[in-house]
């Protein structure tokens, strides 16, 4: 039974929040260090997904065009309905990466006024394994890059990642087909991505 990524990722924070406890970031070189742990853990994210759209735009993700229907649930605390959604695997694959492009832009812009701004530098330690944890454990890079097959947990469309470490984590998206034909019946959506 293997330990849930929420559950690892708070178990980093908090040991490594002792650990920054006991770091001299007076220190100028120490600081340069932390520094370049994190500046290195971003480049080793930016590599990755620079090379799943290498292989996107060489459609090298086989280009499964395979139709993938799936009922988007509605944003939390939206009075919207659940809309259908009808794409291809590769076009699912493409959004997938583009959101990951978007969350590390985000952490990276974050951590930039946190550190800059604000001059806090103990978020720098725990921000150079965090997301670089969240990168290895990404469905894209466990099927793209491992060669793992999409199936279980992998098997398209994904659970959303949950807001704060995992908790309060929207509905899943629906692929069953009785959702499916419910929303087709009930005409809420029919959205095709191309």
């Amino acid at each position: 039974m293997a330990i849930s990524p929420q559950i690892t990722n708070l178990i980093i924070i908090l040991g490594m929040m002792q650990v920054s406890k006991k770091i001299p970031f007076e220190d100028p070189q120490v600081l340069m260090a932390v520094r370049a742990l994190y500046i290195v853990s971003n480049l080793i994210i930016i590599a990755m997904n620079l090379y799943l759209t290498r292989l996107s735009n060489y459609a090298c993700f086989n280009a499964d065009m395979t139709t993938l229907k799936y009922v988007e649930p509605a944003p939390m605390g939206s009075s919207e309905e659940p809309k259908l959604i009808t794409t291809t695997v590769h076009s699912y694959d493409l959004q997938q990466l583009r959101a990951g492009w978007k969350g590390i832009l985000m952490g990276v812009g974050m951590m930039g006024v946190m550190h800059l701004y604000l001059k806090y530098a103990n978020p720098l330690l725990i921000q150079s394994i965090i997301p670089l944890k969240g990168a290895f454990e990404g469905n894209l890079v466990k099927i793209h890059l491992f060669g793992q097959p999409a199936i279980g947990d992998l098997k398209r469309p994904w659970k959303a990642a949950g807001g704060m470490m995992g908790m309060g984590g929207g509905a899943e998206p629906k692929s069953d087909r009785k959702s499916i034909e419910e929303a087709e019946k009930s005409g809420r959506g029919g959205a095709k991505e191309e």
